[in-house]
């Protein structure tokens, strides 16, 4: 008896232990998420208005140049032009084919017509560069966070390539039920995929939802790509945040950053022009990328559907334009076509 009393005893004190550990500052009591220390926050008191953004929304100009997007049949002719060299090609928004050695990439596969729930949700002006059962053999799926228009549950279900690898951050692999090998990061956690290809989940300031009562119940995150001796990170949806410096000192310098620079205004909603907690302008793109130590930076997340009230085609010029006040050269702050293919010499 009282060999069990102790053995209780001990028990009891384990558990105790193991409770009162202190968890990561982004993990909460309550099993939710939050993100970095020294991430702005969102004002209270802003409360969003769907009638005022969509009578907003309609004043856009959907008017883009005509090589803006890239040929159907010139982009499948690149992409087998370049498979054995490796390339990045920008099939749109935040889908990106990446193929590095053996290794093909595919980021946020967003091929749906519309971004949100069934038919529902803002409607793309751009279709896909490809056609999803047109996409190379794909070994890599990677999914930054849950929203609508990165985890696109039509491409996951109808994806051709099921046995590629999935790794999502915290709680995602649910949405993956027919795939062979999933696996889920939380923020620091790295995966070796051989030892030339290893995958760091890093954090991101941004937040996930999907449904009425799921708020930050999802990680997110960006991706930090290590092949060879090089450097690439795929950025979810991101704001600006203290972060950025820290992991630039940790990880940098960074060969190759993919970083947001769409859908960052929301006046007269929100109070200020052109500024968003979640999502960087081309501006502050530039600003982390540099915080990042990056050497070169592509723009994405512009250029395919309306998500927020800055003109279609304003991203691109500001990312340029603003590209040497923060140490880059214009060319070093690359902007693709939607179906452009460029061979990985072009980068690195």
């Amino acid at each position: 008896m009282k060999k069990k009393i102790i053995l209780v005893f001990f028990f009891c004190l384990l558990w105790s232990n193991i409770n009162t550990m202190e968890k990561p500052f982004h993990h909460l009591p309550d099993g939710s998420f939050r993100n970095p220390e020294g991430s702005p926050e969102r004002d209270p008191n802003i409360k969003w208005s769907y009638k005022i953004f969509n009578d907003e929304r309609k004043k856009i100009k959907i008017d883009f140049p005509k090589d803006h997007v890239v040929p159907r049949t010139e982009v499948l002719k690149n992409l087998e032009k370049f498979k054995d060299e490796g390339y990045i090609a920008w099939i749109g928004h935040a889908t990106f084919l990446i193929k590095l050695g053996n290794y093909t990439i595919i980021t946020d596969p967003l091929f749906s017509k519309n971004t949100g729930p069934l038919i529902f949700g803002p409607k793309r002006y751009v279709n896909p560069a490809i056609k999803l059962n047109e996409i190379p053999k794909v070994d890599l799926f990677l999914l930054t966070h849950n929203h609508y228009d990165h985890q696109d549950m039509s491409t996951i279900r109808n994806f051709p390539y099921k046995t590629a690898k999935v790794i999502t951050p915290l709680r995602l692999s649910k949405y993956f039920k027919r795939y062979k090998d999933i696996k889920e990061l939380d923020w620091y956690q790295k995966i070796e995929i051989d030892e030339n290809l290893k995958i760091t989940l890093l954090p991101a300031v941004h937040w996930s939802k999907r449904g009425l009562f799921d708020s930050n119940k999802t990680l997110w995150g960006n991706f930090l790509i290590e092949y060879k001796n090089k450097k690439i990170l795929f950025a979810c949806d991101t704001g600006v945040g203290d972060i950025y410096k820290e992991l630039g000192e940790k990880y940098g310098p960074i060969d190759l950053t993919f970083i947001n620079i769409g859908a960052y205004n929301f006046f007269p909603i929100m109070p200020v022009k052109d500024k968003s907690v979640y999502h960087t302008n081309p501006e502050e793109a530039l600003k982390v990328a540099r915080d990042l130590k990056s050497k070169k930076v592509i723009g994405m997340h512009w250029g395919t559907v309306i998500l927020s009230l800055e003109p279609i085609m304003e991203p691109p010029k500001r990312f340029k334009a603003g590209a040497k006040q923060f140490g880059f050269s214009k060319d070093d702050a690359i902007v693709f076509k939607i179906g452009e293919v460029k061979p990985l010499k072009d980068f690195f």
